[in-house]
């Protein structure tokens, strides 16, 4: 029981890597016309890790409240709250034309729309010093985005959530290359959330060629997304050494999201070259989502999460 009163919040970041990547395998699969198998296999996966955790954090909800509002008005963690609503909605995705579609994106929809202006006030209210910045600041902004991509229509005031996550996209990421530039470098566990800076380029394009269609704008976001994704990999021997972090899971979603990105590009343009690129970045993400969940399910047997810091 004392274990679960520490359960962190960064376990959503979970749900978010196990989604991502079950819609990246539903793009391959849509791709080359295969068997939906894969992704049926994970949507369950990724389900059940789903009730899992927002089981286990109820609980602790229950039994270690003054942990929970710790969390909530801490000025890193609260950013990571961000995942729960995003974990609502890529199950939505996931489970679009079953009938626990509605329940599980207006849930999100409704979490999300909280969180957003929850976080935004936070950090106007706070006196937040530079040092507290970092890429998990983007994980409730890309959560806006997330909401115009697991919608089943194409709704008119989805732009309203397509507007903020572009908005504050180029605010963060202006305040996020400052900081990396002129101050001092990010902590190691964070140093995975670099990887979100993929995201908001990869989930604004597939919003924008939803709501629009593909025109310079979505070629701009497209190109950035590649170019995001090179830049990481290049950056690859920053990530080799890193002791385990649950944040190690911020590597999962925005490569998968990079993943499906650049395959739609594929789809529009029948570029080969996208489709290489993409297939690529999908064969480094199966690598990350093994290597990952290993080290996770490892570290939880050997106790060494859900302790308390």
């Amino acid at each position: 029981m004392s274990r679960i009163s520490n359960f962190p919040i960064m376990f959503f970041a979970i749900i978010m890597g196990f989604g991502g990547f079950s819609m990246a395998i539903r793009k391959v699969s849509v791709v080359f016309e295969i068997n939906s198998l894969y992704f049926d296999i994970f949507k369950i996966i990724t389900s059940a890790i789903f009730l899992l955790v927002v089981l286990l954090y109820a609980i602790k909800i229950f039994i270690n409240i003054d942990e929970v509002k710790s969390e909530f008005n801490h000025q890193i963690r609260l950013n990571f709250f961000g995942a729960i609503p995003i974990s609502f909605l890529i199950l939505a995705n996931l489970w679009q034309k079953s009938i626990v579609y509605e329940w599980l994106f207006y849930s999100g929809l409704i979490l999300q729309t909280y969180i957003t202006f929850r976080v935004i006030a936070f950090w106007i209210n706070k006196n937040l010093e530079i040092k507290h910045s970092n890429p998990a600041w983007f994980i409730p902004v890309v959560g806006n985005l997330i909401v115009v991509i697991s919608s089943d229509k194409n709704y008119e005031w989805l732009w309203y959530y397509f507007s903020i996550g572009v908005f504050f996209w180029i605010i963060l990421f202006s305040i996020m290359f400052y900081r990396i530039l002129f101050h001092e470098q990010l902590a190691q566990k964070f140093m995975p959330t670099l990887f979100i800076m993929i995201a908001p380029p990869a989930v604004g394009f597939l919003g924008y060629c939803k709501l629009v269609g593909f025109d310079v704008a979505a070629n701009i976001m497209l190109n950035l997304t590649i170019f995001f994704s090179f830049m990481v990999i290049y950056m690859y021997k920053n990530f080799l050494k890193l002791k385990f972090f649950l944040s190690w899971w911020a590597f999962i979603f925005p490569s998968a999201a990079a993943s499906i990105a650049i395959l739609e590009g594929y789809n529009i343009n029948n570029n080969i070259a996208f489709l290489y690129i993409g297939m690529t970045i999908f064969i480094l993400l199966c690598v990350m989502v093994i290597y990952v969940s290993y080290h996770t399910v490892k570290n939880i047997i050997a106790k060494n999460i859900c302790v308390m810091e």
